[in-house]
């Protein structure tokens, strides 16, 4: 169990990473690129997995902190979704893809500094 818990985290990892990258590289030309959209729910998915491997298990699980994450990571893919949205009918400079990177750097932030 301990291989597939570690494997799903580096997914969740690489797909936070993925949406993070994407939404940064959008700043500067001004358009979310396709792959965030994949990146974070990646990330959401490998996270709900996550989650359900922590609760087949014999450790406590915080579901304050995971519902926060859900509700940022929820926040983050409606967001990503409306970038995407933004971007095929050819909007440049869309708000989403701040608001996107800032909801990714809020949902390490609290997976990270929350104890």
């Amino acid at each position: 169990m301990d291989i597939v818990t570690g494997i799903l985290l580096v997914i969740h990892l690489l797909g936070w990473a993925m949406a993070l990258g994407m939404a940064i590289a959008g700043m500067r030309g001004g358009e979310l690129p396709k792959g965030a959209t994949h990146g974070v729910l990646t990330a959401l998915v490998a996270g709900i997995l996550l989650v359900g491997m922590a609760e087949m298990g014999d450790g406590d699980v915080n579901h304050m902190k995971i519902g926060v994450k859900a509700l940022v990571a929820i926040g983050a893919t409606v967001v990503a979704f409306l970038g995407d949205r933004d971007r095929k009918a050819g909007k440049k400079g869309s708000p989403m893809i701040p608001t996107l990177a800032g909801l990714i750097v809020v949902n390490v932030a609290v997976a990270v500094l929350w104890n």
